[in-house]
């Protein structure tokens, strides 16, 4: 609580989790938050390669006052969320010796009524995969191509979900610049969380997975494998082979011992 700080005051906070949140209550000051997350042996670079990027989202509340939250990147301020955002991610990567904080700075108001400047974060190391999220400054040329046979291998066994099913519709959010595809499951292979539920009376699960507006998502018929992550507890697609041509690239992989995990295929 901002009620606790003097004026003009910074306090210093660290985050460490992976993903979390933080509410600001009565903002006075401003806050100096330390991006550190403890990320695991696996996003070390590959020798030889090119070194790992650690990537941070932040989604603000839809109640979002009292303050503005900038970048801090090597002593450089960039907004990032003014007051009274929209409520959409905004994400962006580093290395891991570049010096990154995010800076929360209070607005000054002439009243004192009750404001909560609230947001959600996430933290990873390399993100794994094409991560398809509705940040430009990720993905820009990336986002919406095809993924190749190598791609889809490795997103059958490493992605949050893998849903085989059909398009039940797809709707458009031009505020959030978001697809939403509404998909009708006829196997669930895997999911984190419960994302795809049967649907009041028995029946076929069903559940929605987002993608950026841009890559023009449009409904069509056939089976597909849905792979992809969660990504502030809403499914994101990273590839959707035809069925037919997922079977046919994994027995080929299969054939030449290159497929990456065993995946139940029929």
């Amino acid at each position: 609580s901002g009620l606790s700080q003097e004026a003009g005051s910074v306090e210093q906070l660290s985050l460490h989790c992976a993903e979390g949140s933080l509410e600001w209550l009565y903002p006075t000051g401003a806050l100096r938050l330390r991006l550190a997350p403890r990320l695991p042996p696996t996003s070390a670079a590959v020798k030889g390669g090119s070194p790992p990027h650690v990537t941070a989202c932040i989604k603000p509340t839809g109640t979002f006052r009292g303050a503005q939250l900038y970048l801090e990147r090597e002593g450089v301020l960039e907004l990032l969320l003014p007051e009274a955002p929209r409520p959409r991610a905004r994400c962006f990567s580093w290395l891991p010796q570049e010096k990154v904080a995010l800076f929360l700075q209070a607005t000054p108001h002439p009243d004192i009524s009750r404001r909560i400047a609230a947001f959600r974060y996430e933290l990873r190391g390399d993100w794994l995969a094409r991560p398809a999220l509705p940040a430009a400054s990720l993905s820009a040329e990336g986002a919406c191509r095809p993924c190749n046979d190598t791609e889809i291998l490795m997103a059958i066994c490493t992605s949050d979900f893998v849903i085989r099913g059909s398009i039940r519709s797809v709707s458009n959010d031009a505020e959030l610049q978001e697809s939403i595809i509404g998909v009708s499951a006829t196997r669930i292979h895997r999911q984190k969380f419960p994302l795809f539920q049967a649907a009041g009376r028995p029946g076929r699960p069903v559940g929605s997975i987002r993608t950026p507006l841009r890559c023009g998502v449009k409904p069509g018929p056939g089976t597909f494998l849905f792979t992809g992550w969660l990504h502030f507890g809403e499914a994101w697609l990273s590839c959707a082979p035809r069925y037919r041509d997922f079977q046919r690239i994994y027995q080929g992989a299969q054939r030449t011992r290159q497929n990456p995990c065993e995946f139940p295929v029929d």
